[in-house]
This record gives structure tokens, C-alpha cells and sequence, in this order.
């Protein structure tokens, strides 16, 4: 029996582009339940979101941060598989969304990460530079809970994932998303509030790490049951 599949959609200020990226999660083949996490946004995003029929909106009227809206989508579905995709993506396709949730579901990997090629540059660089911070991925959902302090993290959210599957050797697989970028904050609030924004991202992405790394209270993830049968091999499809 195929496990349940979420995307969880973690939003703040994102009504001007939440749209295009719920037009394509919601075409994707392989996904059961979308929810999206207003995390206190300012603008629309809540009733933007809601326009949309199969999609469940969850409103928080202060902002929690990143891992707090991720970790409360999570609560909100009892999926065994949750996807995330950030709110403000721009070339994203259904067949992009399955890309990432079919490598789970074939048993092939416990965390999946979507990594961008071939659209706007900068994104492109980034990721290139640092693929293992991309907000494009699936995961079981107890990796979710791996540390008491996960909703405290906010954009530090990517960095605990990929400690925890590193900590529990969790098999962890990329993916190539060719065509897909994110929007850069500067464009989206401006070149002040923008750069403030990515220097406040930085920032805690920094204190997630140090956090992670000075506790010793901090549990193992539980460990990803494998189920008893044959792995199937990896299509070239899933990479490009």
C-alpha cells in the first residue's frame, strides 16, 4: 500500500507568488495532501492560498520562523512522507514536486533534496556552493523530530535535517530541478529589508549549527525502519 504523501508549505509574505507554486504541487501525481503554514504573514497569503480547492491553510498570526511553520505542517498531517517546497519558487512543474517524493517511495532514500540547475544564476550558484541547504525536499516525518529544539531554529531548519540524517545514517539522495529558482529577497522586500532579511537568514542558519554542535542533550533520531525486501535501482530519470 503506497504511504501518504504531504507538501507542506511553509509561507510568510508570499502572496503575490504563492500561486504559481500551488498550481504545480497540486498537479503533481504522487502527492495525497497540501498544507499550507501562513507563518504570520502581513499580506494575503492565507486567503491567496485558500483560492484553491484541496488545499489546507493552517494561520499563525505571529511569525514562528521557518522550522516552526515546517514542524506545525508536519503536526497538521499524519502523511508518513512529507514534502516541503518553499512559497516563492519560480519555474516549478508537477513533474518537478514527483521528482523529489518517488525516490521515498521506492525505498531508495529516507531524505530526498531537490537541487536547482538551469535557472536564474544566483540561485543556481548558490546551490551549487551549498546544495544541502536547499528548502526543496522530502523526508520521513519522525526525521522531523529529531531534536527538542527543532521549531526554535527558524532558517536553520535545512541545516538540522541534514544533521539528523547524517547522525542517524539515514540514506539521503539529490535530485536535479532544471529550470527552477527561488525569488531573492532583495526583489521581493527590497534592497534594505531584503539584505537584512539574508543576513538575519545567515545568522541563524550559523546558530542552528553552533546550537546543534554545543549540546550533548540533544536524543539520536530514531532510526528508519528498512523495510525486507529487494531496493529497486536508480532510473537516470530521477537525476536530470
Amino acid at each position: 500500500m503506497k504511504p501518504r504523501v504531504a507538501v507542506v508549505i511553509p509561507a510568510h509574505d508570499e502572496e503575490a507568488r504563492i500561486a504559481l507554486v500551488l498550481k504545480a504541487v497540486l498537479k503533481a501525481r504522487l502527492v495525497d495532501e497540501i498544507i499550507v503554514v501562513d507563518d504570520g504573514s502581513a499580506d494575503h497569503t492565507s486567503e491567496a492560498a485558500a483560492k484553491f480547492d484541496g488545499v489546507r491553510v493552517v494561520r499563525f498570526d505571529a511569525n514562528l520562523g521557518k522550522a516552526g511553520a515546517m514542524q506545525a505542517g508536519v503536526g497538521a498531517t499524519e502523511a508518513e512522507i512529507v514534502a516541503f517546497i518553499d512559497a516563492d519558487l519560480v519555474g516549478l512543474t508537477p513533474e518537478h514536486v514527483d521528482l523529489i517524493v518517488r525516490p521515498l517511495l521506492l525505498d531508495q532514500c529516507d531524505m530526498c533534496i531537490g537541487v536547482f540547475r538551469g535557472g536564474k544564476f544566483w540561485s543556481d550558484t548558490a546551490q551549487r556552493i551549498t546544495p544541502l541547504i536547499s528548502g526543496q525536499r522530502a523526508i520521513r516525518r519522525e526525521m522531523i523530530y529529531a531534536f527538542p529544539f527543532f521549531q526554535e531554529c527558524r532558517m536553520g531548519a535545512e541545516v538540522l535535517l541534514n544533521m539528523a540524517a547524517k547522525r542517524s545514517k539515514a540514506r539521503v539522495m539529490r535530485v536535479i530541478l532544471r529550470g527552477v529558482s527561488n525569488s531573492f529577497k532583495e526583489r521581493k522586500f527590497g534592497l534594505v529589508k531584503g539584505t537584512a532579511a539574508r543576513y538575519q537568514m545567515y545568522k541563524e542558519i550559523t546558530q542552528a549549527m553552533v546550537r546543534y554542535r554545543s549540546t550533548g542533550k540533544a536524543p539520536k533520531p530514531p532510526r528508519v525502519k528498512r523495510k525486507l525486501r529487494a531496493r529497486r535501482k536508480t532510473r537516470r530519470g530521477f537525476w536530470d
